[in-house]
């Protein structure tokens, strides 16, 4: 298959190109360094397949991306999504996965539970934006799917400033949340492209993971004897359902993927 790319060279880019690659496809990387710019239309002639993970915010920040500039962030973000899609149909590109995520549902309540096919309910400027896009797909002539990523974990920087401030003894403030690992999100894209009528949305979550386990395992690595956080009240946790994407055959790490990356995470 020939897929197009975009953000390739970005966090959840770069686990799915690498997953694209081993899985034998060819690839064609749409991102600063080949001069793509969100807004562009390129010229998708030829490619099967489009996935778009670039994503334009601030740096370090998805909710609150917008920074000072909220139109700059709808024009890159919004409008470049709907230019980009455009230009998909256009050039006859039969797939679109489009990279969503949890965000859209943040205006539920707290401890709701996430179904699949739960309607987006944004509560801030980057849930949003992931919602009209979205929306623009689902009603365009293509087979399209938005996967709603929870959070992303596998490379370094993630927790850098966390493990930081436990391994020199600062307070660490108790919290939980939902995590998945890149490439078992770049899993779950490179599946969803393999089906014939694939569904319009689907979660992507793994783990429900407390920095006080995260920082146990980080105790048992290093050998550190600093205390560890207390637990969070995971009652307010929103825990999205993947019954979808489990019922493809997608099966993430779990606790045993996490440990595995851990040494990574900590060099």
């Amino acid at each position: 298959m020939r897929i197009a790319l975009t953000g390739a060279s970005g966090i959840v880019g770069g686990f799915v190109l690498r997953a694209a690659q081993a899985g034998g496809h060819q690839v064609t990387c749409l991102d600063r360094s080949s001069g793509f710019h969100l807004g562009h239309a390129p010229d998708l002639s030829g490619h099967d397949a489009l996935i778009h993970c670039a994503f334009a915010h601030a740096p370090g920040r998805y909710r609150g991306g917008e920074g000072d500039d909220p139109g700059g962030f709808l024009r890159l973000n919004r409008d470049g999504t709907r230019r980009l899609f455009d230009a998909a149909v256009r050039d006859g590109t039969g797939r679109i996965v489009f990279l969503s995520s949890r965000a859209v549902h943040d205006g539920y309540p707290a401890g709701a539970k996430l179904a699949d096919d739960l309607p987006p309910r944004p509560a801030n400027l980057y849930g949003q934006v992931k919602a009209d896009a979205e929306a623009y797909l689902a009603q365009l002539p293509v087979r399209g799917t938005s996967i709603r990523a929870t959070g992303v974990y596998g490379l370094p920087g993630k927790w850098r400033d966390l493990f930081s401030d436990y391994l020199a003894g600062r307070p660490v403030p108790p919290r939980i949340a939902t995590e998945v690992h890149g490439d078992d999100l770049a899993a779950a894209i490179m599946l969803l492209l393999d089906q014939p009528a694939p569904p319009g949305q689907v979660n992507c979550s793994d783990i429900i993971l407390d920095r006080h386990d995260l920082l146990a395992e980080v105790q048992a690595l290093t050998g550190c004897t600093h205390p560890l956080p207390a637990r969070a009240d995971s009652a307010p946790l929103r825990i999205q359902s993947c019954d979808r994407l489990l019922a493809l055959g997608w099966k993430p790490g779990g606790m045993a993927r996490l440990r595995a990356t851990l040494p990574h995470l900590l060099c």
